[in-house]
């Protein structure tokens, strides 16, 4: 199957590890001149939230886990540990395989293993065999940051933040809807079907891409493994622009992860009570956040990429007001989480446009390197947010986001001089 927009002749790149190149890539850079065909920025945009979604669909079925396994409700909460630490490790190792190898296989290959580690998680007869199982997906679901790369070079410039957009908007809204995908698929045949649903789904799309995706060669200097992970760091002393946009994701994603890690616990509890169904719905809401920032692309490829980025982070901070009502009101948190999911999408989004500008052939080790910020910061916040709620409850934990989010906006202040006027 040809994709449309696709050139006849395969597109070939030189690469190093030590790239110096700057500025915004031409299209004879990146191999690809003509529009990238929307169904096909749609396929990427499924893709990634189908593989990202297998590292959440764990938490509303820990106590599952737990009578299946006989295991503690301590030692059964390292299975989303397990699979965040092991997530983290495939963005240090993996993702930046995609500026070496044929992004193509590498990216059908990940997804090929992933669907077998997702049969290993739902056929698991031990506890042992379950946890070998999550690592393997956690560590293989980093496919997202592979795709989100390729996405960007296959895209034309003029068209590259609404594509990275629409593409990274697959990815929030796979980890907002995994938990209430998982919860109906647990009610309908118990959690293994979650598990072999997901394998069988991650087929279909290993062959979808298969028949898609253009095999375009690569006549690439060689580097050894080593070099390549060390380039990683390279290029985070070269490039100030990529330092700035990695500190904003850390941020934004403590603050996402401060709403999102401790929100079941005011919502189950008195006076609100609400179900376990009716607390996953609030995904729902979070993806009309989230589908509203795939514009924050297209005003980064507009040039008002500083502008689009300052708005949403004054949102961010404003967000918390109404998340503040929670325990009064259900509609206020319910604006409050709109316009936090779009703030957060808006910036990170806008981050990604940047930075795949600074170094056309380096795009996997960039990205690779950004998304480690984002997991730090993603740890931080569930890990202080449910500390700060056993101690100060909803109100405790709605003052340390809005800190957070100020402190993201006069970090913006601060640098914003760093990469443009707009």
């Amino acid at each position: 199957m040809k994709m449309e927009g696709m050139p006849d002749k395969k597109a070939a790149r030189n690469e190093t590890g030590a790239d110096t190149s700057q500025g915004a890539a031409s299209s004879s850079e990146c191999g690809y001149a003509a529009p990238m065909a929307r169904y096909v920025t749609l396929l990427f945009a499924i893709a990634c939230g189908m593989s990202v979604a297998n590292i959440y669909f764990a938490q509303p079925l820990l106590d599952q886990l737990s009578n299946e396994f006989n295991m503690d409700y301590s030692i059964i909460g390292i299975v989303i540990t397990v699979t965040q630490v092991f997530y983290a490790l495939g963005l240090l190792l993996l993702v930046p395989l995609g500026d070496l190898l044929n992004q193509r296989r590498l990216i059908i290959g990940q997804m090929t293993i992933s669907a077998a580690a997702l049969v290993i998680v739902g056929t698991a007869s031990s506890g042992a065999m379950l946890f070998a199982g999550l690592a393997l997906v956690g560590l293989l679901a980093v496919v997202t940051q592979t795709i989100v790369a390729f996405a960007a070079t296959m895209a034309a410039p003029a068209e590259r933040g609404r594509v990275v957009g629409m593409v990274t908007s697959g990815i929030v809204i796979g980890i907002l809807l995994a938990r209430t995908v998982s919860g109906i698929l647990k009610d309908l045949a118990g959690w293994r079907f979650v598990y072999l649903v997901s394998a069988a789904l991650m087929l279909l799309m290993v062959y979808a891409l298969y028949m898609v995706l253009p095999n375009a060669a690569r006549k690439i200097k060689t580097l050894s493994y080593a070099q390549l992970l060390k380039s990683v760091w390279m290029l985070f002393l070269q490039e100030r622009l990529l330092r700035i946009r990695a500190v904003l994701a850390m941020l934004i994603f403590t603050a996402f992860s401060m709403l999102w890690t401790p929100l079941v616990l005011p919502l189950s509890s008195p006076p609100l009570s609400l179900s376990h169904s009716a607390i996953g719905a609030f995904g729902l809401v979070g993806v009309v956040g989230a589908l509203a920032a795939v514009k924050a692309g297209k005003l980064a490829d507009r040039g008002y990429g500083q502008r689009t980025t300052g708005i949403a982070l004054f949102l961010l901070l404003l967000s918390w007001l109404p998340i503040g009502y929670t325990e009064r009101s259900l509609f206020a948190l319910v604006i409050g989480i709109i316009l936090l999911d779009l703030a957060v999408q808006a910036v990170h989004v806008t981050n990604q446009s940047m930075i795949f500008a600074l170094r056309p052939k380096a795009r996997s080790r960039i990205v690779g390197g950004y998304m480690m910020f984002y997991s730090i910061g993603s740890a931080a916040g569930s890990i202080s947010s449910t500390h700060i709620y056993a101690h100060f409850g909803w109100h405790g934990v709605c003052v340390l986001g809005a800190s957070v989010s100020a402190v993201a906006l006069i970090f913006w202040v601060v640098t914003k001089g760093a990469n443009g006027a707009h």
